[in-house]
């Protein structure tokens, strides 16, 4: 698998791989790699930056080691496999979700260790990104490992790991964006006013789903009527809480915000205009919360210049919570690179307040279905990613 520091990958661009057909694939090999799949989810939250990955060993037909990427630093999915499969994983086939890495990380080459192991056979879904971590097939194929992959087309295994993708590729922050909306696209009654619109299941998604990004991002406004913390509390915290940003040009958040409660175990980070009034900004500071100055832009901050300075901030994941104009802007100017919108099964009618006000109907064309739609209770959960 890849990466444990991300160093050296912000400008990686790993060699580009196609999906090879399915010949020598048989539907017990297939249904092996999905487990794999469905193995390394469970990383979710506590190995970021690093990519989700599930390895399962197979020989003579029985399963005979599993594992998956449990925590960033710790040992790799095909180690876990491996010492539980002992003995038996020589003459084994191992399904991996990610390439082998094949460099010296916080941990071993995988794919040394997987030669050491005397497995026969390596089947992996998506091609590793990097250009320091990718090669493995390659190694082992020298090491006279028979090796099928990449399985999967690139599309698909960049949904599996998509921060992970697009930071080895790009350097720039992902950025995805979460709404919860009516059937008639409202997320309010009335500006201003806070409203409920999904229920609790929905809400412990959302909770597990920050758990597994470096940053929650809020728009002023929200953070004013919504008054929310932006923490993980109805879901299991993953391994670092994740920083809370606020886009405030006039320095406006108030005193007694529950954002600036707890800054110590989450800090929060305010974007402020640049010539934002000092008293404010000085107060802001005074409440723990760093507080960083950028440019204006269309109708509010830069939000190119904000991106920009999350990096140095260590934050090469943000999860966009809205509002309403701060989601707009980030789709009209195309820095959002997957949507989760919960749809809560009511309207609100023409008075309350647009989900995406003013975003052109050729936006939508940037975007397809990234999985099957999930009921969380009453509510429909709508997962698209941005087409490369």
């Amino acid at each position: 698998m890849g990466t444990d520091s991300g160093a050296g990958r912000d400008s990686a661009v790993g060699a580009k791989s196609t999906a090879v057909p399915d010949v020598g694939l048989t539907s017990d090999d297939r249904g092996h790699l999905e487990r794999a799949r469905a193995l390394g989810r469970r990383g979710w939250g506590h190995v970021h930056p690093n990519p989700m990955v599930g390895c399962v060993l197979v020989r003579d037909g029985m399963v005979v080691g599993e594992g998956w990427h449990e925590e960033f630093g710790g040992p790799h999915a095909e180690i876990v496999a491996l010492e539980a499969a002992g003995e038996d994983a020589r003459g084994a086939t191992a399904y991996v979700s990610l390439e082998p890495c094949d460099h010296e990380g916080k941990t071993p080459p995988c794919s040394h260790a997987l030669l050491r192991s005397g497995v026969r056979r390596v089947v992996f879904g998506a091609a590793d990104p990097g250009r320091e971590s990718g090669g493995g097939a390659e190694t082992l194929r020298r090491g006279g490992v028979e090796v099928i992959g990449p399985v999967w087309s690139e599309a698909e295994g960049r949904r599996e790991n998509p921060a992970f993708f697009h930071t080895a590729r790009h350097g720039t922050p992902y950025v995805a964006l979460k709404l919860a909306l009516t059937l008639d696209g409202r997320i309010a009654r009335a500006p201003g006013l806070r409203t409920r619109i999904t229920g609790p299941e929905a809400a412990r998604e959302v909770h597990r789903l920050r758990a597994g990004f470096d940053a929650v991002m809020v728009g002023a406004g929200t953070a004013r009527t919504d008054d929310p913390e932006l923490t993980v509390r109805l879901a299991p915290a993953g391994r670092a809480a994740p920083r809370r940003i606020v886009l405030d040009p006039g320095a406006s958040l108030p005193a007694g915000s529950a954002l600036l409660k707890g800054v110590a175990e989450a800090p929060v980070h305010v974007f402020v205009a640049e010539g934002a009034e000092p008293l404010r900004a000085a107060r802001l500071h005074a409440s723990g919360s760093s507080v960083h100055e950028v440019p204006t832009g269309r109708g509010g901050l830069d939000l190119r210049a904000v991106l920009d300075a999350c990096p140095a901030l260590g934050i090469r994941s943000i999860l966009c919570e809205g509002g309403g104009r701060l989601a707009a802007s980030m789709l009209e100017e195309d820095h959002v690179h997957r949507l989760y919108l919960f749809l809560a099964p009511f309207t609100l009618g023409d008075d309350a307040v647009p989900a995406f006000p003013g975003v052109a109907r050729e936006v939508w064309d940037r975007y397809e279905a990234a999985r099957e739609p999930r009921a969380f209770g009453r509510d429909i959960l709508v997962v698209m990613d941005r087409r490369e």
